[in-house]
Formats: structure tokens, sequence, C-alpha cells
């Protein structure tokens, strides 16, 4: 199996792999199209590897698709599993749409630049003042309700399978979850129906390497986002867990079988929607 990487740290683990530098890969392309799979490619390669020289990527596609953008990640959730979605107002960022935003959501709420991650770009909303400070900041407006929560999940898929999950506990700001925000891991049971949820988007969406984050309220799981590049600071020891897992997905699919095309869905898990 012939690995082409080009992410050096996310790959260290795995065995034969070629890394490539991103910038470099037009300049090596006899190397990239004698690869199995290329591993890791950034956002902006993506149109050239899998459309141009029809390339298989991991992460898969609809993980660089959804995970790139939080509206597209959000509708796809709201497409598939609406009761798992907290109400979430997406809407052009015009004096005429904030005002409706506004008077729709009772503060306090949460707002969210699109693009973003670590916590960053994100904003608790308490007061006009704090609404119009974020409205300065965002291209697009994406609000959501407030979840009267102080901690959420991380739970780790890597191609087929979970292979972390644990706690997040609030920081000091009263607010942020994220370990990159002053987050701490907690280490209470995991409850099914997260772990239940968060299996049945990845498998029905096709995402296959992302750190999904589920917050519980009174038992009911609701999802926020993923994060295809996830943070490793919650793994602990798991890296080699992560790398094994890995690299048994590429070897499922590197001869003749593709992933699960997200087209035709057959989820691992059923789960009430």
């Amino acid at each position: 199996m012939r690995l082409v990487s080009f992410d050096a740290f996310r790959t260290l683990r795995l065995p034969g792999v070629r890394y490539v530098k991103p910038e470099n890969f037009l300049q090596q392309r006899a190397t990239v199209e004698a690869a199995d799979w290329i591993l890791f490619p950034e956002y902006w390669q993506i149109g050239a590897l899998v459309f141009g020289l029809h390339k298989r990527i991991f992460p898969s596609l609809p993980s660089y698709l959804l995970g790139h953008d939080k509206i597209e990640m959000t509708r796809a959730f709201q497409a598939i599993a609406p009761h798992h979605v907290p109400e979430t107002l997406i809407e052009a960022n015009t004096p005429e749409c904030a005002a409706r935003v506004w008077d729709s959501l009772v503060a306090p709420f949460v707002a969210k630049i699109p693009r973003s991650s670590m916590g960053e770009g994100v904003f608790l909303i308490e007061t006009h003042s704090d609404w119009e400070t974020y409205l300065a900041k965002t291209p697009t407006i994406y609000a959501q309700e407030y979840l009267p929560i102080d901690r959420d999940l991380r739970i780790v898929i890597v191609g087929e399978q979970i292979v972390s999950a644990f706690w997040r506990l609030q920081s000091h700001d009263g607010f942020h979850n994220n370990l990159a925000r002053g987050g701490r891991i907690g280490d209470a049971a995991i409850p099914a129906a997260a772990t239940e949820l968060a299996l049945f988007l990845a498998n029905t969406l096709g995402i296959d390497h992302a750190g999904f984050d589920i917050a519980m309220v009174g038992g009911h799981p609701y999802v926020l986002e993923f994060n295809r590049l996830f943070g490793h600071q919650g793994l602990g020891g798991q890296h080699d867990q992560l790398a094994e897992a890995m690299l048994a997905y590429l070897r499922k699919y590197s001869d003749h079988h593709e992933p699960h095309d997200p087209i035709r869905p057959n989820p691992i898990l059923p789960i009430a929607i």
C-alpha cells in the first residue's frame, strides 16, 4: 500500500509513508499519481487531487467539504438529525437579518464565525452591545440557542470506529469547553446516546476522521460541530490506537473496495431523529 502524506505530524506513526510538501505536489506528480492514498492534503489541494488526478484521499471528501464551514456542516446535521441540533439561525449579515435574528433568539445565545476552530470565533451574546461586536466580525450570521451545560463530549472517530471519547469540562471563563481555551478533561462515564449519535452522523455523512463535539441536555444528545483536524491534547496515550485505526481503515479499502459512499448511506447504528 503506497501512501503519500502532506502532513508529517498526523502520519508520524504510520509505516512506509512518503512525505511531500503540499506546495510541491505538482512537481512530484509521479509520486502522487502512484500512491494508493493521499493523506491529509491541504484544503486548497482537494480540487486538483480528487477531480483532476482522481486520487483517493484521507480524510474523506465529505470530511473536507462539510468540515470547512460550520454553515454547511450544520445544514447537513439538520437534514439527517434535526432533533439533535440546537436551534440555529443562519442569515446574511444585513441590518434587516440581524434585527430578525436578535428578535428571534432569547439572550443569552451563542454566535459563531462560520470558519473558526478551537473555540475561536465563538461569542456568548448577552447584550445588544455583544451582538453588535459579533456582527462587525462575521461575514455571515450564525446564531444558536444557548444550551444549559457546563461540559461537553469530544468523540474522536477514525475510519469507522470511535478511538477516543472524553468529557471536556468548562474553563474558568464560564463559557468555553475547548482544551485550547482552558477546558479540562473529565473522567465521568460516556453516555451511549452520545457515541451512537456521533457514529450515526459520521457514517451517514461519510466522515472518517473527526472529533465530534456533543452536548448532553437532560439525557438528550445535541451535536455542536465536528473538527476534521482535531487537537491531540485529550488523547493521552491513545496516539498508537489512532494510527492503528487509520491504518486498518486504509488497508480495508486499499484494493478494490471504496469507503462508504454518503450518497447511499448505510448507518452503522439506527438513531431516532
